[in-house]
């Protein structure tokens, strides 16, 4: 079929696999120390801030599955494309763990690609996860002196029905391994990362994030729900946005529910944040209070989120 662009790119976030990142001399150490130091950056004072969070990847591994899995949703995507009739090539490219984005451009401008449209993989939008991606492609094709490919990003889609669907189905999951038949037993927690309070003040993240989940309560048919944020950088002079999920939960037990259902909907995989910050910490604060927890999936390879991406995409192939 013919189409107004050439390729799809997936911009991700990144996680640490095993394997030299190529971005220190000397290195660092080890995988997740990189990959820490390339997020919190040399600034005076982080080593803390590196070895706290590298050390919650070396308690699960020492690797991340973001990588993987990312590259799983985009292998699902080009399938679907294909049965549309799309034969489009969907790349990968990573902020902060090779294959790095501007790698990957430089991969395509040497395969002869002209014409791509981007999916930033982020559902909500803020300088961290969305301007910073952007800025990440604009310098990658800087690098390439004018010869890279035109980028056109896909909107933003953090309330079309197949992602809803897909983080209220996964929730549904969760009620039943809970056994609390999804009655007001169980809070509805949903949670993304936290970010600095001028950062948020500057952006329509808190409001999209709350959109997502009104969006997802409603499909289940319930009214009560909270939000939560995790993986807050501490000791910085900026606030960040709160509350944390571990004083939520603390909350839901004074208000008297017995249980919470967790649900990570400001990310799209089960990586390293989400299995620590929820399915450790906030689990042992849920067992500590006396509650019952269930932490629902992300999204990841659910159909209705990989249709509603293959639909959009096409869409835009079509249209531009």
């Amino acid at each position: 079929m013919e189409t107004q662009f050439d390729s799809v790119l997936f911009v991700a976030f990144g996680g640490p696999a095993p394997g030299c990142c190529g971005s220190y001399d000397p290195c660092p150490g080890d995988e997740a120390t990189c990959f820490v130091k390339s997020i919190v950056g040399d600034r005076p004072g982080a080593e803390s801030r590196i070895a706290e969070v590298a050390a919650h990847y070396t308690q699960l591994g020492g690797f991340s599955p973001f990588n993987a899995l990312t590259l799983k949703q985009a292998r699902s995507v080009e399938g679907l494309l294909k049965e549309k009739n799309f034969n489009v090539p969907v790349f990968v490219g990573m902020r902060h763990w090779p294959p790095y984005v501007k790698d990957v451009l430089r991969d395509m401008t040497e395969q002869g690609f002209r014409k791509t449209l981007a999916v930033i993989m982020a559902p909500h939008q803020c300088f961290a996860s969305w301007d910073w991606y952007q800025q990440t492609v604009d310098e990658g094709l800087a690098a390439l002196d004018g010869r890279g490919p035109q980028i056109t990003y896909l909107d933003s889609w953090y309330t079309q029905p197949g992602f809803v669907e897909a983080i209220a189905d996964y929730m549904r999951q969760a009620d039943a391994e809970l056994g609390t038949g999804c009655g007001q037993a169980a809070l509805l927690i949903y949670t993304a990362h936290s970010i600095p309070e001028s950062m948020a003040d500057d952006s329509p993240y808190t409001e999209q994030f709350d959109a997502t989940a009104a969006a997802a309560t409603q499909l289940l048919g319930r009214k009560e729900y909270r939000l939560a944020y995790q993986s807050q950088v501490t000791g910085t002079p900026r606030p960040w946005l709160q509350p944390d999920i571990n004083d939520a939960i603390h909350q839901a037990k004074v208000d008297g529910y017995r249980g919470v259902i967790v649900s990570p909907i400001g990310f799209l995989c089960d990586h390293v944040e989400v299995l620590y910050d929820l399915d450790v910490e906030a689990k042992k604060t849920a067992h500590e209070c006396n509650m019952a927890f269930a932490r629902a999936k992300t999204v990841g390879n659910h159909p209705a989120f990989l249709a509603m991406l293959s639909d959009r995409l096409a869409e835009r192939l079509v249209n531009g």
